[in-house]
């Protein structure tokens, strides 16, 4: 027993001398900060070589999320048709928003606007939430925290591609057939994911240190669908008011309103050019490109905080 208290401690377990400069020696040894910051371009690497775990989480919450329902995996096309009937009902018969738009193209018009709408309406909920409702995996685990706000769009964008089958069945039975102006829809899409992961991206930063964002971004979004054209044609709905024209051009020129916009010229035979703002392919271009760059740097700027209270 004293023997082996006289023994004296190794080596490199005897502390470093006064004035050692310890970021130095942490360097010599390939020592770094746990859970620091990387460099952008790494921070991309490292994203990518999850790719993987991002589709596979992605798939397991859209299994997950309709688990208990007795219709199970239905209510991803239930639910926004149902909201669909609803707006029909309010807007299409009691309030006359059909205004504009060729009576036999209204309901196309009007289930498009919902899909794409509730597409990133979905991304933002699930944005804001994608940190402070995963806390325990963000603090279990080493991963670039990114993969959880984009896992989370990439599952919206999966559950609209079950609800465009409905979509399909939709068109074809108001007499919108499929033609080559169909394959737009794909690049449409593409940007608007881009654009709904940089909202995803920003919100999941903003809801990790405010969790009481979750109850606010029902409100907001609401008022932005409404503001968008979901249920009505904005032009044809503003043309004969007392409405400056820079205000039209805001709601026309919205994100939102672009991609539904783009949607329902690709799909829609009677939704012909003359519905589409100016350059709106250079604004859905635009937007993407803005939402996907400064959310995604806005997030990782915020990389070492999350998940520590």
């Amino acid at each position: 027993m004293s023997q082996a208290l006289d023994t004296p401690p190794a080596a490199s377990a005897r502390p470093e001398p006064p004035g050692t400069d310890l970021a130095a020696l942490a360097a010599r040894h390939g020592l770094t900060v746990s859970g620091a910051r990387p460099p952008l371009g790494a921070y991309v690497r490292q994203l990518w070589g999850r790719r993987h775990f991002i589709l596979a989480f992605s798939q397991a919450k859209l299994t997950a999320q309709y688990s208990k329902a007795k219709l199970g995996q239905l209510w991803q096309v239930a639910t926004p048709l149902l909201n669909a009937a609803v707006y029909f009902f309010i807007f299409g018969l009691l309030l006359g928003a059909r205004k504009g738009i060729p009576s036999d193209a209204y309901v196309p018009f009007l289930v498009t606007g919902v899909f794409v709408f509730t597409f990133t309406q979905s991304s933002v909920l699930a944005g804001v939430r994608a940190i402070s409702g995963n806390l325990g995996l963000v603090r279990a685990l080493h991963f670039p925290r990114a993969s959880l706000p984009i896992s989370f769009a990439l599952q919206q964008l999966q559950q609209l591609l079950f609800s465009m089958i409905v979509l399909v069945v939709v068109m074809i039975g108001f007499r919108s057939y499929p033609d080559a102006s169909w394959l737009l829809v794909l690049p449409a899409l593409a940007l608007q994911f881009v654009f709904n992961t940089g909202l995803a991206l920003i919100f999941a930063r903003m809801g990790s240190k405010t969790p009481d964002l979750a109850q606010l971004m029902p409100f907001v979004l609401r008022t932005w669908m409404y503001a968008s054209g979901v249920m009505f044609s904005i032009p044809a709905m503003l043309g004969d008011k007392n409405v400056p024209a820079w205000l039209a051009d805001v709601l026309q020129w919205n994100p939102a309103a672009i991609y539904m916009d783009l949607v329902r010229f690709a799909l829609i035979d009677q939704y012909d050019s003359s519905y589409l703002p100016p350059h709106v392919w250079a604004f859905a271009l635009g937007w993407a490109v803005l939402a996907g760059v400064v959310g995604f740097v806005y997030f990782w700027k915020a990389e070492e905080r999350y998940g520590r209270g």
